[in-house]
């Protein structure tokens, strides 16, 4: 039990006056101990704790073994695919590799606001009045190859956030020719 003792129990040394004994006033602080727990309790339990920022990704099913693949078509005029490479190198181009766009074939960028998101906030607000219908956005086609860090992911991601890039894909296959543009970054 915890007590809170006041006084110090008597008269004065020394004085020719016998009095009597006085008791120590003692006040219990057991009562206000347990409040100050169930206080703290209360206000843990109540407050709410900042959340991680993150963002959403989507990412498909796992494929069952007797699915068949069906490759996706999508118009090239709406699509840009980012090749990233080691030392925080990238390829962009606009449109099929083979074929790219008017202004989009294969160069190189560099992450940040003059960089990657120059050139896809360019394409973001063109390529609705390319195709004539403002739901048919930009599509970006994300390709890390083996070299390429997290933390390369992480920014290509970002600037998808910043940009307002409407649809975006991670994709893991590289083809030859693009395997061609990877060694070349590499080196």
């Amino acid at each position: 039990m915890a007590e809170l003792n006041t006084g110090d129990g008597g008269g004065k040394k020394g004085s020719k006056k016998v009095r009597s004994k006085k008791s120590n006033a003692k006040v219990d602080l057991t009562a206000m101990v347990d409040l100050a727990f169930l206080l703290i309790t209360f206000f843990m339990l109540t407050t709410s704790l900042s959340k991680p920022q993150s963002m959403d990704l989507g990412l498909p099913d796992k494929e069952k073994p007797n699915e068949d693949k069906t490759d996706i078509k999508v118009d090239q005029r709406r699509t840009m695919t980012i090749i990233m490479g080691k030392d925080n190198k990238i390829k962009w181009f606009h449109g099929l590799l083979d074929s790219p766009e008017q202004g989009g074939a294969p160069a190189d960028a560099v992450y940040g606001k003059n960089g990657i998101r120059k050139e896809i906030l360019k394409r973001v607000t063109s390529i609705p009045q390319i195709t004539g219908d403002k739901d048919k956005g930009m599509i970006v086609i994300i390709k890390p190859s083996k070299k390429s860090t997290y933390r390369n992911l992480v920014d290509i991601l970002d600037e998808m956030a910043i940009c307002n890039v409407p649809t975006y894909a991670i994709v893991n296959e590289i083809t030859p020719e693009e395997q061609k543009l990877v060694d070349e970054m590499n080196k």
